[in-house]
Protein backbone atom coordinates (compact mmCIF):
# COMPACT_ATOMS: atom_id res chain seq x y z
CA UNK A 1 0.00 0.00 0.00
CA UNK A 2 1.41 3.40 -1.01
CA UNK A 3 2.04 6.05 1.65
CA UNK A 4 -0.40 9.23 2.59
CA UNK A 5 0.93 12.35 0.84
CA UNK A 6 1.96 15.10 2.76
CA UNK A 7 -1.42 16.58 0.72
CA UNK A 8 -4.06 13.70 1.80
CA UNK A 9 -2.74 13.80 5.71
CA UNK A 10 -3.52 17.47 5.33
CA UNK A 11 -6.62 17.06 4.18
CA UNK A 12 -7.83 13.99 6.75
CA UNK A 13 -6.85 16.58 9.81
CA UNK A 14 -8.63 19.24 8.17
CA UNK A 15 -11.51 16.92 8.09
CA UNK A 16 -10.99 15.38 11.42
CA UNK A 17 -10.98 19.15 12.92
CA UNK A 18 -13.87 20.15 11.04
CA UNK A 19 -15.86 16.91 11.99
CA UNK A 20 -14.62 17.65 15.60
CA UNK A 21 -16.04 21.50 15.54
CA UNK A 22 -19.07 20.06 14.76
CA UNK A 23 -19.13 17.94 17.36
CA UNK A 24 -18.47 20.62 19.97
CA UNK A 25 -20.94 23.50 18.50
CA UNK A 26 -23.51 22.21 19.85
CA UNK A 27 -22.30 22.15 23.47
CA UNK A 28 -20.61 25.33 22.85
CA UNK A 29 -23.83 27.56 21.69
CA UNK A 30 -25.56 26.11 25.00
CA UNK A 31 -22.58 26.70 27.40
CA UNK A 32 -22.63 30.02 25.68
CA UNK A 33 -26.26 31.25 25.44
CA UNK A 34 -26.88 29.40 28.90
CA UNK A 35 -24.31 30.43 30.90
CA UNK A 36 -21.95 32.80 29.37
CA UNK A 37 -24.89 35.19 28.37
CA UNK A 38 -26.19 35.41 31.58
CA UNK A 39 -23.41 35.44 33.25
CA UNK A 40 -22.13 38.90 31.53
CA UNK A 41 -26.17 40.18 31.60
CA UNK A 42 -25.45 39.65 35.64
CA UNK A 43 -22.21 41.07 35.70
CA UNK A 44 -23.36 44.44 33.75
CA UNK A 45 -26.27 44.50 35.65
CA UNK A 46 -24.65 44.62 38.91
CA UNK A 47 -22.50 47.70 38.23
CA UNK A 48 -25.85 49.39 37.24
CA UNK A 49 -28.14 51.77 39.75
CA UNK A 50 -31.45 50.93 41.28
CA UNK A 51 -34.54 53.16 40.17
CA UNK A 52 -36.97 55.30 42.12
CA UNK A 53 -39.59 52.15 42.15
CA UNK A 54 -37.20 48.95 41.38
CA UNK A 55 -35.92 49.34 37.87
CA UNK A 56 -32.61 49.78 36.41
CA UNK A 57 -31.03 52.72 35.83
CA UNK A 58 -28.08 52.24 33.58
CA UNK A 59 -25.42 54.53 35.01
CA UNK A 60 -21.88 53.08 35.67
CA UNK A 61 -21.84 52.54 39.75
CA UNK A 62 -19.56 50.75 41.90
CA UNK A 63 -21.73 51.55 44.62
CA UNK A 64 -23.09 47.79 45.04
CA UNK A 65 -19.83 46.23 45.74
CA UNK A 66 -19.27 49.25 48.13
CA UNK A 67 -22.66 48.65 50.07
CA UNK A 68 -21.43 44.85 50.73
CA UNK A 69 -19.05 46.52 53.16
CA UNK A 70 -21.58 46.78 55.39
CA UNK A 71 -21.20 44.82 58.90
CA UNK A 72 -24.74 43.22 57.77
CA UNK A 73 -23.67 41.75 55.08
CA UNK A 74 -20.21 40.93 55.95
CA UNK A 75 -22.15 38.89 58.95
CA UNK A 76 -24.64 37.62 56.31
CA UNK A 77 -21.16 35.76 54.29
CA UNK A 78 -19.62 35.20 57.26
CA UNK A 79 -22.28 32.83 58.79
CA UNK A 80 -22.77 31.28 55.36
CA UNK A 81 -18.85 30.61 55.20
CA UNK A 82 -19.05 29.14 58.70
CA UNK A 83 -22.32 27.38 58.08
CA UNK A 84 -20.26 25.62 55.13
CA UNK A 85 -17.41 24.96 56.26
CA UNK A 86 -19.23 23.11 59.74
CA UNK A 87 -21.83 21.09 57.00
CA UNK A 88 -18.22 19.72 54.93
CA UNK A 89 -16.35 18.96 58.39
CA UNK A 90 -19.29 16.86 59.72
CA UNK A 91 -19.99 15.24 56.38
CA UNK A 92 -16.43 14.60 55.77
CA UNK A 93 -16.10 13.15 59.56
CA UNK A 94 -19.46 10.92 58.61
CA UNK A 95 -18.85 10.18 55.17
CA UNK A 96 -15.32 8.79 55.45
CA UNK A 97 -16.07 5.58 57.72
CA UNK A 98 -18.75 5.01 55.79
CA UNK A 99 -17.33 5.23 52.47
CA UNK A 100 -14.00 2.79 54.17
CA UNK A 101 -16.84 0.25 55.32
CA UNK A 102 -18.81 0.01 51.95
CA UNK A 103 -15.47 0.09 50.12
CA UNK A 104 -13.97 -3.28 52.06
CA UNK A 105 -17.73 -4.91 51.91
CA UNK A 106 -17.87 -8.02 48.70
CA UNK A 107 -19.36 -6.25 45.86
CA UNK A 108 -22.70 -7.50 46.06
CA UNK A 109 -23.36 -5.41 49.14
CA UNK A 110 -21.33 -2.74 48.15
CA UNK A 111 -24.20 -2.01 45.31
CA UNK A 112 -26.65 -2.62 48.00
CA UNK A 113 -24.97 0.34 50.38
CA UNK A 114 -24.67 2.38 46.76
CA UNK A 115 -28.30 2.19 46.41
CA UNK A 116 -29.19 3.18 49.70
CA UNK A 117 -26.98 5.82 49.63
CA UNK A 118 -28.67 6.99 46.19
CA UNK A 119 -32.35 6.93 47.50
CA UNK A 120 -32.78 9.93 48.86
CA UNK A 121 -32.13 11.41 45.40
CA UNK A 122 -35.25 9.59 44.19
CA UNK A 123 -37.21 12.14 46.42
CA UNK A 124 -37.40 15.88 45.87
CA UNK A 125 -35.13 17.94 48.04
CA UNK A 126 -38.11 20.14 48.62
CA UNK A 127 -39.90 17.71 49.72
CA UNK A 128 -37.38 16.07 52.03
CA UNK A 129 -36.67 19.23 53.59
CA UNK A 130 -40.40 19.87 54.35
CA UNK A 131 -40.19 16.50 56.16
CA UNK A 132 -37.66 17.73 58.32
CA UNK A 133 -39.71 20.69 59.43
CA UNK A 134 -42.12 17.44 60.35
CA UNK A 135 -39.85 15.71 62.26
CA UNK A 136 -37.85 18.57 64.33
CA UNK A 137 -40.56 21.25 64.95
CA UNK A 138 -41.59 21.44 69.29
CA UNK A 139 -44.91 18.73 68.58
CA UNK A 140 -42.84 16.93 65.95
CA UNK A 141 -41.64 13.20 65.60
CA UNK A 142 -38.08 13.78 67.66
CA UNK A 143 -39.91 15.59 70.47
CA UNK A 144 -42.64 13.21 70.61
CA UNK A 145 -40.44 9.90 71.38
CA UNK A 146 -38.20 11.51 73.60
CA UNK A 147 -41.13 12.74 75.74
CA UNK A 148 -42.51 9.51 75.09
CA UNK A 149 -39.11 7.89 76.23
CA UNK A 150 -38.59 9.95 79.24
CA UNK A 151 -35.27 11.77 77.99
CA UNK A 152 -36.16 14.91 77.93
CA UNK A 153 -38.87 16.85 80.20
CA UNK A 154 -40.16 19.94 77.60
CA UNK A 155 -39.46 19.93 73.53
CA UNK A 156 -36.73 20.72 72.17
CA UNK A 157 -36.58 23.57 70.19
CA UNK A 158 -34.12 23.09 67.23
CA UNK A 159 -36.35 24.14 64.50
CA UNK A 160 -35.28 27.75 62.72
CA UNK A 161 -32.38 27.73 63.94
CA UNK A 162 -28.65 27.46 62.37
CA UNK A 163 -28.24 23.53 64.18
CA UNK A 164 -31.26 22.55 61.68
CA UNK A 165 -30.09 24.53 58.88
CA UNK A 166 -26.69 22.15 59.26
CA UNK A 167 -28.50 19.22 59.83
CA UNK A 168 -30.79 19.81 56.67
CA UNK A 169 -27.39 20.37 54.81
CA UNK A 170 -25.76 17.51 56.34
CA UNK A 171 -29.00 14.87 55.22
CA UNK A 172 -28.42 16.69 51.50
CA UNK A 173 -25.29 17.10 50.96
CA UNK A 174 -23.56 13.66 52.68
CA UNK A 175 -24.18 11.45 49.66
CA UNK A 176 -21.32 14.03 48.12
CA UNK A 177 -19.53 13.55 50.17
CA UNK A 178 -19.86 9.60 50.34
CA UNK A 179 -19.49 8.69 46.53
CA UNK A 180 -16.02 9.98 45.31
CA UNK A 181 -14.51 8.87 48.89
CA UNK A 182 -16.00 5.89 48.20
CA UNK A 183 -14.19 6.11 44.52
CA UNK A 184 -10.95 7.19 46.49
CA UNK A 185 -11.05 4.40 48.88
CA UNK A 186 -12.04 0.96 46.54
CA UNK A 187 -8.83 2.13 44.63
CA UNK A 188 -6.19 1.91 47.76
CA UNK A 189 -4.10 -1.36 47.25
CA UNK A 190 -4.96 -3.38 50.60
CA UNK A 191 -1.18 -4.56 50.35
CA UNK A 192 -0.07 -1.17 51.22
CA UNK A 193 -2.24 -1.12 54.25
CA UNK A 194 -0.90 -4.36 54.92
CA UNK A 195 2.38 -3.60 54.30
CA UNK A 196 1.50 -0.74 57.23
CA UNK A 197 0.90 -3.30 59.74
CA UNK A 198 3.43 -5.29 58.99
CA UNK A 199 5.90 -2.48 60.15
CA UNK A 200 3.91 -2.23 63.42
CA UNK A 201 2.20 1.03 62.74
CA UNK A 202 -0.79 1.95 64.39
CA UNK A 203 -4.34 2.25 63.08
CA UNK A 204 -3.76 6.52 63.79
CA UNK A 205 -0.69 5.86 62.01
CA UNK A 206 -2.04 3.56 58.96
CA UNK A 207 -4.90 6.20 58.86
CA UNK A 208 -2.69 9.74 58.28
CA UNK A 209 -0.01 8.31 56.72
CA UNK A 210 -1.39 5.77 54.47
CA UNK A 211 -4.92 5.99 53.65
CA UNK A 212 -5.40 9.74 54.19
CA UNK A 213 -2.69 10.60 51.47
CA UNK A 214 -3.91 7.56 48.99
CA UNK A 215 -7.48 9.18 49.06
CA UNK A 216 -6.76 12.72 48.90
CA UNK A 217 -7.95 13.30 45.70
CA UNK A 218 -11.13 11.66 47.04
CA UNK A 219 -11.19 13.88 50.32
CA UNK A 220 -10.62 16.89 48.04
CA UNK A 221 -13.84 16.35 45.71
CA UNK A 222 -16.28 15.71 48.13
CA UNK A 223 -15.20 19.17 50.02
CA UNK A 224 -15.80 20.66 46.94
CA UNK A 225 -19.04 19.23 46.13
CA UNK A 226 -20.37 19.89 49.28
CA UNK A 227 -19.01 23.12 50.59
CA UNK A 228 -20.09 24.56 47.01
CA UNK A 229 -23.93 24.30 47.32
CA UNK A 230 -23.88 24.53 51.38
CA UNK A 231 -22.28 28.13 50.56
CA UNK A 232 -25.23 29.13 47.91
CA UNK A 233 -27.80 26.98 49.54
CA UNK A 234 -31.13 28.82 49.91
CA UNK A 235 -34.10 26.02 50.34
CA UNK A 236 -32.38 24.57 53.61
CA UNK A 237 -31.65 27.74 55.20
CA UNK A 238 -35.18 29.44 54.12
CA UNK A 239 -37.57 25.98 55.35
CA UNK A 240 -35.43 25.08 58.72
CA UNK A 241 -33.53 28.09 59.82
CA UNK A 242 -36.24 30.97 59.00
CA UNK A 243 -35.59 34.66 59.60
CA UNK A 244 -32.43 34.12 62.06
CA UNK A 245 -30.58 31.92 60.06
CA UNK A 246 -29.93 34.06 56.41
CA UNK A 247 -27.40 32.98 53.86
CA UNK A 248 -26.41 34.38 51.16
CA UNK A 249 -28.95 32.16 48.84
CA UNK A 250 -31.49 34.02 50.90
CA UNK A 251 -30.29 37.07 50.66
CA UNK A 252 -29.53 37.18 46.98
CA UNK A 253 -33.16 36.20 46.98
CA UNK A 254 -34.37 39.13 49.14
CA UNK A 255 -32.90 41.83 47.09
CA UNK A 256 -34.49 40.44 43.63
CA UNK A 257 -37.85 39.48 44.65
CA UNK A 258 -38.55 41.68 47.82
CA UNK A 259 -36.46 44.74 47.87
CA UNK A 260 -36.39 44.87 44.22
CA UNK A 261 -32.81 45.89 43.84
CA UNK A 262 -31.05 43.81 41.08
CA UNK A 263 -27.97 45.64 40.84
CA UNK A 264 -27.08 44.83 44.64
CA UNK A 265 -28.75 41.39 44.08
CA UNK A 266 -26.20 40.88 40.56
CA UNK A 267 -23.40 42.17 42.58
CA UNK A 268 -23.43 39.87 46.07
CA UNK A 269 -24.27 37.04 43.09
CA UNK A 270 -21.28 37.73 41.36
CA UNK A 271 -19.04 37.79 44.79
CA UNK A 272 -20.48 34.40 45.32
CA UNK A 273 -19.55 33.55 41.71
CA UNK A 274 -16.02 34.72 42.83
CA UNK A 275 -16.01 32.69 46.04
CA UNK A 276 -16.87 29.19 44.20
CA UNK A 277 -14.67 30.11 41.57
CA UNK A 278 -11.78 30.13 44.31
CA UNK A 279 -13.00 27.55 45.77
CA UNK A 280 -12.65 25.21 42.37
CA UNK A 281 -9.43 27.06 41.44
CA UNK A 282 -7.96 25.76 44.39
CA UNK A 283 -9.59 22.16 43.82
CA UNK A 284 -7.83 22.13 40.55
CA UNK A 285 -4.54 23.23 42.25
CA UNK A 286 -4.37 20.27 44.53
CA UNK A 287 -5.52 17.87 41.89
CA UNK A 288 -2.62 19.18 40.01
CA UNK A 289 -0.32 18.74 42.61
CA UNK A 290 -1.30 15.01 42.96
CA UNK A 291 -1.08 13.99 39.57
CA UNK A 292 2.55 15.89 39.48
CA UNK A 293 3.70 13.88 42.69
CA UNK A 294 1.98 10.15 41.42
CA UNK A 295 3.92 11.21 38.09
CA UNK A 296 7.28 11.35 39.62
CA UNK A 297 6.95 8.68 41.52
Amino acid sequence: MMPASPAQSHNRKGDARGALCWLLAPGVLWTAFFCLLPLAVILAVSFATRGTYGGILWELSLENYRDLLHLLYGRIFGQSLLLAALTTIICLGMGFPLAYYIARLPPRRQALWLVLIMVPFWTNFLVRTYAWIFILRTEGLMNTVLLKLGLISTPVEILYSNSAVVLGLVYGYLPFMVLPLYAAIERVDRSLIEAAWDLYADRWSVFRLVLVPLTKPGIVAGCVLVFIPSLGAFITPDLLGGARSMMVGNLIQHEYLIARDWPLGSAISIVLMALVTGAMIWYLRAQSVVDDKRGAS
